[in-house]
C-alpha cells in the first residue's frame, strides 16, 4: 500500500528516519516536501553514472577546465563536452589542453593522423605507409620552397608506385 505524504495529500516517496536520543521516528514525504527540509536533492531520480562523473569532477579539478571558452566563437569547453561538436576551427586552440587527451584515447595513443590503409592489403600496409610519409614530406619541401628535394621525392615516389 502507497503512502501518502505526512504534510499534504500527494504520494510519499521519501521515507526518513532520525533516530534521536534512541527514539525513532519515522517521516513520509512527497518530493516537494522533502526538499523544503534540506539535505535530500530535488533530483532524485539521476542515474549513477551521472552521479559518479559529477563526483569526479567536482574533486579533480575538471571544473576549472569547463570553464575554459573559445575567445573566437564563445563556446564554453563544458557545451562541448554535452554536445560533443565544436563550434569553429579555434576551438581546437582554445581547448588543446583538454582535447589532446581525449585525442590520443580514442586513436589508440596517436595524436595525428597518418592515412589509414584497409586491413586486406596485409603486407603491402608498410609500403602504403612509407608513401604517406614520402607525400607528407614532399608536402613540406614544397612549403619550405625546397624545390630540389620536392622533385626528388616525387620521382621516388613515381617510381616507388610503378613497382606495386
Amino acid at each position: 500500500m502507497k503512502r501518502k505524504c505526512d504534510k499534504c495529500n500527494r504520494p510519499a516517496t521519501i521515507r526518513m528516519v532520525e533516530v534521536i536520543g534512541g527514539k525513532k521516528t519515522e517521516k513520509h514525504l512527497c518530493d516537494l516536501h522533502a526538499a523544503e527540509l534540506g539535505g535530500v536533492a530535488k533530483d532524485l531520480h539521476t542515474p549513477i553514472d551521472q552521479l559518479l562523473t559529477n563526483f569526479v569532477k567536482l574533486h579533480s579539478g575538471a571544473r576549472a577546465q569547463q570553464d575554459l571558452v573559445c575567445g573566437h566563437c564563445g563556446m564554453s569547453f563544458s557545451q562541448f563536452r554535452e554536445d560533443k561538436l565544436l563550434g569553429c576551427p579555434h576551438c581546437y586552440s582554445a581547448f588543446e589542453p583538454m582535447l589532446a587527451p581525449l585525442m590520443e584515447q580514442a586513436h589508440g595513443g596517436a595524436t595525428h593522423h597518418v592515412g589509414k590503409v584497409p586491413r586486406r592489403c596485409g603486407p603491402d600496409e608498410d609500403r602504403q605507409q612509407l608513401i604517406l610519409r614520402m607525400r607528407k614530406r614532399l608536402d613540406d619541401a614544397v612549403r619550405d620552397e625546397d624545390y630540389e628535394l620536392a622533385a626528388r621525392l616525387r620521382d621516388e615516389i613515381v617510381r616507388f608506385e610503378e613497382k606495386s
